[in-house]
């Protein structure tokens, strides 16, 4: 191994800090945003690789203007880390795995899976929504980390989230759709919590939020891809639910192979990062 992949090693495994502050402000919005947590090192080691597979995996060949809303919002790509073994060295990183342990206040965390979420110049907005309508996890200690491996301008801007919203667990069934944005749109103005979006990130900078938190993201009205990586984390000793829905049993099939409702979630795809 040569000098430039031990000292990115080194980097994924590194303990990224967090004050009390921080902690305490996440768990009572469900959502923060930290600086640094990849620095230019990181993003220029795997940027690229994670850029390549995302073109060598994507399938879409349909027109941006000929899509549905949902096709329209990015380009998606899951668990790139099986197929790439530079990539599974970005996945399975301590550095970030011990950031989301330390937020949820959990001794440990599995991989639940990776996406890579490129927004094409001109792509369309992200609607309300919560990630864990999908995931059949029996805890609230699910969380996402969502990081640039590109500057995004005020003008794209992060993902607008609803703080505290995930505190209050499941709130409609409605899966990524317009009728999510008008319906989730509604309850969140009659809800009275207030909304954040952090604005302008620098590549290797990174939000984390909850399974349950509302968020949305807006369109892409510049002339670059909104190029981000996302890595979602489960706490470790969670049990799988009895899927409810026709997306919960497709989750369960695809990321927990071979798992059965009241088994843990420790299939060979969700392997521990952080803990003991």
């Amino acid at each position: 191994m040569n000098n430039g992949n031990i000292q990115v090693n080194s980097l994924l495994e590194e303990e990224y800090r967090l004050t009390e502050e921080q902690k305490s402000n996440y768990r009572q919005d469900g959502h923060i945003l930290l600086n640094n947590v990849a620095d230019t090192r990181l993003i220029d080691e795997f940027r690229p690789v994670i850029g390549a597979e995302v073109k060598r995996q994507n399938s879409q060949s349909v027109p941006l203007s000929e899509r549905g809303t949902y096709g329209r919002a990015f380009i998606q790509i899951s668990n790139i880390w099986e197929h790439n073994e530079e990539v599974r060295r970005f996945v399975l990183a301590r550095r970030f795995a011990q950031i989301a342990a330390n937020l949820m206040g959990v001794d440990g965390v599995r991989i639940y899976h990776d996406q890579a979420l490129f927004k094409e110049p001109g792509g369309g907005h992200t609607p309300w929504h919560q990630d864990q309508i999908y995931w059949p996890l029996d805890t609230m200690n699910t969380i996402t980390m969502w990081m640039p491996l590109v500057d995004v301008s005020a003008e794209v801007g992060s993902m607008t989230f609803v703080s505290g919203s995930y505190h209050r667990g499941f709130i409609s069934k409605l899966v990524i759709s317009d009728e999510s944005h008008k319906t989730l749109g509604e309850y969140i103005e009659n809800s009275g919590l207030p909304q954040v979006n952090y604005g302008a990130m620098r590549a290797g900078d990174a939000t984390f939020h909850a399974g349950w938190t509302l968020h949305c993201a807006p369109g892409t009205p510049t002339e670059t891809m909104r190029e981000v990586m996302t890595i979602i984390y489960v706490a470790d000793r969670t049990r799988i639910l009895e899927p409810d829905s026709k997306a919960r049993e497709n989750d369960l099939k695809k990321w927990m192979p071979g798992k059965q409702p009241g088994d843990w979630v420790d299939s060979p795809l969700n392997p521990l990062v952080f803990g003991k």
